[in-house]
């Protein structure tokens, strides 16, 4: 598989010719990440993980194309454009299901708590091909699966650097790369990764920071 990281929580994967883009957000290079996509995983309804106009214009312009997400934002997504809503599949936790050549199982279900006072809205992590897993916001670990590569949610309102780098030390993958990190400035994503690397390393995870754009086989 290529693996290819766009800005923050985006990654495009293909495989023999087949393409599936996780998490198109606003933050991200969408009509980069979503060309030529044969599937679409949205893990939940904030807006740096879908940019809502991108993905339906993803899905007029390939009748084909199916997209999966938690049950809010399918219904969100049939209600705005109802002519694309035989595209649009929810999907939960404990989930498993096959994909444009890709074989998905769905973990977590709900997002990691940002503040007492902001309700907690539905999360699902997927674990692509029982490779590649994207946790989405959320720092739930897999049960029973060894993952090859972890995708790191680096930075955000509601983690802190020790939950990140327990995380990786549970999921103990060979290997990591980032996402999650348009928050950051370059001094403190150095920072906050330095402590992954070294940590992590100590017990198996070779972690690596991709630039957006950036590409690596898997």
């Amino acid at each position: 598989m290529l693996l290819t990281k766009y800005t923050h929580a985006c990654v495009r994967i293909e495989k023999e010719g087949r393409v599936l883009v996780l998490d198109p957000g606003t933050f991200s290079e969408t009509d980069q990440a979503l060309a030529g996509a044969d599937a679409i995983l949205i893990t939940h309804e904030h807006a740096d993980h879908i940019d809502q106009d991108a993905v339906l214009a993803a899905l007029a312009a390939n009748p084909g194309t199916p997209v999966h997400a938690p049950a809010v934002v399918a219904d969100a997504l049939r209600a705005a454009a109802p002519q694309t809503s035989g595209q649009v599949h929810s999907a939960a936790a404990g989930d498993t299901f096959t994909t444009a050549g890709f074989t998905i199982r769905c973990f977590g279900g709900q997002h990691a708590l940002i503040h007492p006072s902001i309700p907690v809205v539905a999360n699902v992590g997927f674990l692509v091909d029982d490779a590649v897993y994207h946790p989405g916001d959320s720092l739930i670990v897999p049960p029973g699966v060894q993952v090859d590569t972890l995708l790191v949610p680096v930075h955000a309102p509601w983690s802190k650097v020790a939950e990140v780098v327990d995380f990786v030390v549970s999921v103990r993958a060979p290997r990591a790369f980032q996402i999650h990190d348009a928050l950051l400035n370059e001094t403190g994503l150095g920072f906050t990764e330095s402590h992954i690397a070294r940590v992590g390393g100590q017990h198996g995870t070779e972690f690596r920071h991709l630039a957006p754009g950036e590409s690596v086989e898997l």
